[in-house]
């Protein structure tokens, strides 16, 4: 990265894909299953539970009825979305795992301090970190750590996250890792890291001078 820029990267919704190179997971295989990562299972249940989070933050923030409405239909992709989140989660905590990569709570507090700065206050980050990209507030610090293991990832590299080096771990991972997505949800694309119905970019670019300190909310 450029020594006098900062990079980081907001988790949101899936790239758009071309086709998979995973079979997605049927229901008889998995029951009860929204997708299985390295063996490891997320249930149906915990993707809404998820979601749910996200929506009752929704709720609060937005109490009159009509304009609820609205944020509803503008996020009707939210659980297929969570979902690959959730799923993206552990594909980077892998990768990051096998280039020795960790990350530690006072910088996710240094990072989230200096996001609330140019926000203006707590409430606004976690407001705008809702709003923008479907992260509800209890989830916050989990995603600053995914971004700073991001950043780390690509320094480690000698890239930054919009290159193939970068994408090519996470692929890797990917393909370490087994998934399978129950059909409902799509299939994961191992090549991308994403899966393959979502029409929306995961990767959101923020950058920052070295004199703020920390990724301007864009």
């Amino acid at each position: 990265m450029h020594r006098r820029r900062r990079t980081a990267f907001v988790l949101t919704a899936a790239i758009a894909a071309a086709a998979p190179l995973l079979t997605a997971c049927g229901n008889d295989a998995h029951p009860g299953a929204a997708a299985v990562v390295g063996g490891q299972r997320i249930t149906v249940g915990q993707l809404e539970s998820r979601v749910n989070e996200v929506r009752r933050a929704q709720r609060a923030a937005v109490p009159d009825e009509a304009q609820y409405q609205q944020v509803l239909a503008s996020t009707s992709s939210l659980t297929r979305d969570t979902l690959h989140n959730m799923v993206l989660d552990q594909v980077l905590q892998r990768a990051a795992h096998d280039e020795g990569i960790s990350v530690t709570p006072n910088e996710v507090e240094q990072m989230r301090a200096g996001l609330e700065q140019q926000a203006g206050g707590a409430k606004a980050l976690e407001t705008a970190w809702l709003q923008k990209y479907g992260i509800a507030p209890a989830r916050l610090d989990d995603n600053l750590r995914l971004q700073l293991e991001a950043q780390k990832l690509a320094t480690k590299l000698g890239t930054d996250t919009s290159q193939p080096a970068f994408w090519k771990a996470l692929s890797t991972a990917s393909q370490e890792l087994h998934i399978d997505l129950n059909p409902r949800y799509g299939t994961w694309d191992v090549q991308k890291s994403s899966r393959v119905d979502a029409k929306t970019p995961w990767v959101r670019e923020v950058t920052t001078s070295a004199a703020d300190g920390a990724p301007a909310i864009a």
